[in-house]
């Protein structure tokens, strides 16, 4: 019997039936093509064991003058600088209150009757005092409370934190964690951060040294009061996990009736913003879980859209922006500990912009350039199309002047500055409906920017990237390249990656290189995710597409870092292509990966094939399993649209690389059908695999 080789295109085709696409591929996960053949891709280790707080989507390394790597890390809480595995919090500082501006209140009561273990109402002596809802603790157990009804706490949820329900006799003392902090005119948010400093003890357990730490505000009463819930003295930073603050409560007693005195002093951080994007206002707006059915709204939110930052390097120092908001400066002189400020409260600062979308320092000419900001007499306004550049050299001056080189320009089509990304010869700046060139021309005009191309669109503000001098972007129906004319890529899995994407949240699509692989990758939701779960990869060498499934919100290529880093939902960082492992658990796990071919036949399929002999090729080439192996399957059916009939599945496996590798010579196998199609699979720890030319020994059989 003939012996065939299994031979097929590079790349995965998803825009025709599997049946059409006799000689390619036609499903992966988990795998890459290198010179026209699959093979696993790389594995990945934690960078750091420490994790963060909120959603990364934003990274940037950079060195300073000393050598010191740095790392920017902006979440949708906080912005760090990781430094030697550390993430030191440079979040800035919108509002430093004066003394005696915020006062404290808590209660401690006891008990009017007894209550079961599985009441959910808890009867006070007297709730005077007590906040609207809290967290309370009763004898060993804490129980949180929904509101206040005469005497009463209502919609009490029993044994949190560890601790069990339990029978609480008449007289047991009911002590609160929850403070209730006044502050008139405090402009926080839910889940902002505020750190006390100058208070005194409220007479019992809630000590000075308590309330004088940082604090994330749990709830919003008012414009004038929030709250927040005391904890035993700890920073921010040793309590975080995975799942946020894992704080130990501290619950007042009868004592604890001061107020902190006249003394102290609140340092608010700027407003955080949101993990996922809000689409719409009032009925039925929000996420799963944000209120109740069919209840608008009640997030005291200042937008609609989720936190992004950008940032760029002005020496050794750190600019970034938090999107629709301020523009800030770290300066690396000054150390970690300390916070970046805003540019227009810097000494010597001149009509610097206090709003933008997006701001970068251009390489060549050495100007901060913002976009999407407000103009130099409509200071706090936001002209979403406007862009402005400091003088050269000069991150404080911003005033236009006939000695400078500062100035502004404003983009005419579109509704508002989404984007922009700077490449060798200039800066591209994507509207909601058209691209355009920003250049630099050289005094007396400075920049000048021409329109390239109208009528398309960009999923979001990090859907684009530059590799060398051209730029790749998803929008949000296509695949696009800029390197002197738009066009649009051809894409063997639009159809497939465009009908499982979630367009409510298409503003988390992130664009990444790897270019040790020449491959170009976007970050994207599914459908059915309100997370980045899946990615889809164009190989710029191969001009090939594929995809796969992976938990990452950013990818920062290698450079800096000798591996690329990306971020995961589980708020840890990753260096990839590490091993062949998922080092996200320890000890790590296997990493799942296969690849499927589409359907083959013999002729027009009019007859049936017989399958006798298998002869695999395939490497596992610095595998580091003493025995690594991975699986082959051939699958028959009768019909394009019918179910497999037959199946083999075998074991592929190395047996020694000395003096030159060897492995599984050849599986017998007994397979019948008009169509067949080849999978290579594997589950086990420290396998990777490159697939060869497997060669099938096959014949034609009869027509039944």
């Amino acid at each position: 019997m003939p012996l065939t080789k299994l031979q097929f295109k590079p790349g995965i085709n998803r825009e025709t039936t599997s049946y059409s696409n006799e000689g390619g591929w036609f499903d992966m996960d988990k795998v890459r093509f290198r010179f026209g053949f699959p093979e696993k891709i790389g594995g990945w280790i934690k960078k750091t064991t420490t994790n963060f707080l909120g959603t990364c989507r934003a990274l940037h390394p950079w060195v300073a003058l000393d050598s010191t790597a740095f790392l920017g890390v902006g979440t949708h809480l906080k912005y760090y600088i990781d430094e030697g595995g550390q993430y030191n919090d440079i979040t800035p500082i919108r509002l430093t209150t004066s003394a005696g501006d915020a006062v404290f209140a808590t209660k401690a009561n006891t008990l009017s009757a007894s209550v079961t273990a599985v009441d959910t109402t808890i009867p006070l002596t007297s709730s005077t005092g007590f906040p609207a809802s809290g967290r309370i603790k009763i004898d060993d157990e804490i129980i949180t409370y929904a509101a206040v009804s005469s005497n009463d706490l209502i919609g009490c949820v029993r044994g949190l934190n560890d601790t069990i329900a339990a029978v609480h006799s008449s007289g047991a003392t009911v002590g609160c964690a929850t403070i209730l902090v006044t502050e008139t005119g405090h402009g926080a948010l839910v889940n902002d951060f505020v750190t006390f400093s100058g208070a005194a003890t409220l007479g019992g357990l809630v000590t000075a040294a308590v309330l004088n730490q940082e604090y994330q505000i749990t709830d919003i009463v008012s414009g004038n009061a929030y709250q927040i819930e005391v904890r035993t003295v700890s920073t921010i930073s040793s309590i975080t996990t995975t799942n946020g603050l894992n704080e130990t409560y501290v619950f007042s007693n009868t004592s604890d009736s001061g107020n902190g005195g006249g003394s102290i002093v609140a340092a608010y951080q700027i407003n955080t913003g949101l993990d996922t994007t809000i689409t719409g206002t009032g009925w039925n707006a929000g996420t799963w879980g944000r209120g109740t059915w069919n209840s608008s709204t009640s997030l005291l939110v200042t937008g609609s859209t989720l936190r992004i930052w950008s940032h760029d390097n002005f020496g050794e120092d750190l600019i970034i922006n938090v999107r629709d908001e301020g523009i800030f400066y770290w300066d690396k002189t000054n150390g970690v500990s300390t916070r970046a400020v805003a540019i227009s409260d810097l000494t010597n600062s001149v009509s610097a912009p206090t709003i933008a979308k997006q701001v970068l320092v251009s390489d060549k000419d050495r100007h901060v350039i913002a976009f999407g900001c407000d103009s130099e007499t409509n200071v706090g306004v936001q002209d979403p199309l406007l862009i402005r550049f400091s003088d050269q050299e000069n991150v404080l001056v911003w005033n236009s002047l006939v000695t400078n080189t500062a100035g502004d320009l404003r983009i005419g089509s579109g509704s508002k500055i989404v984007a922009a990304v700077e490449t060798r010869q200039q800066v591209l700046v994507f509207t909601d409906v058209s691209l355009h060139a920003m250049q630099y021309l050289g005094p007396p005009f400075t920049f000048g920017i021409n329109s390239i191309s109208e009528n398309l669109t960009i999923a979001g503000p990090l859907a684009a990237i530059a590799v060398e001098d051209s730029v790749y972007w998803m929008g949000a129906e296509e695949f696009y390249v800029y390197g002197g004319a738009v066009q649009r890529l051809p894409c063997s899995v639009r159809d497939y990656v465009f009908n499982d994407i979630n367009n409510t949240q298409l503003e988390k699509v992130t664009a990444s290189t790897n270019t040790s692989f020449a491959e170009i990758m976007w970050l994207y939701p599914s459908a059915s995710s309100s997370e980045c779960d899946r990615y889809v990869v164009y190989n710029y060498q191969q001009q090939i597409w594929y995809y796969g499934t992976l938990s990452r919100t950013v990818w920062l290529d290698r450079g800096v870092e000798s591996d690329p880093i990306a971020a995961g939902t589980d708020h840890f960082l990753y260096s990839h292509e590490v091993g062949f492992d998922d080092g996200s658990s320890s000890p790590s796990s296997a990493i799942s990966a296969y690849i499927e071919s589409s359907q083959i036949d013999m002729g027009d399929g009019e007859r049936f094939v017989f399958m006798k002999k298998l002869i695999p090729d395939l490497t596992f080439r610095n595998s580091t399993a003493a025995t690594p192996a991975a699986t082959m399957i051939l699958k028959t059916r009768n019909f394009p649209g019918a179910n497999y009939v037959q199946s083999n599945s075998s074991d592929v496996s190395q047996s020694t690389t000395v003096p030159i590798e060897q492995f599984t010579n050849q599986v017998f196998l007994r397979l019948r059908g008009r169509s067949f199609a080849f999978r290579v699979e594997s589950d086990d720890e420290g396998v990777t695999w490159r697939l060869g030319t497997p060669r099938v020994e096959m014949r034609l059989d009869g027509r039944r």
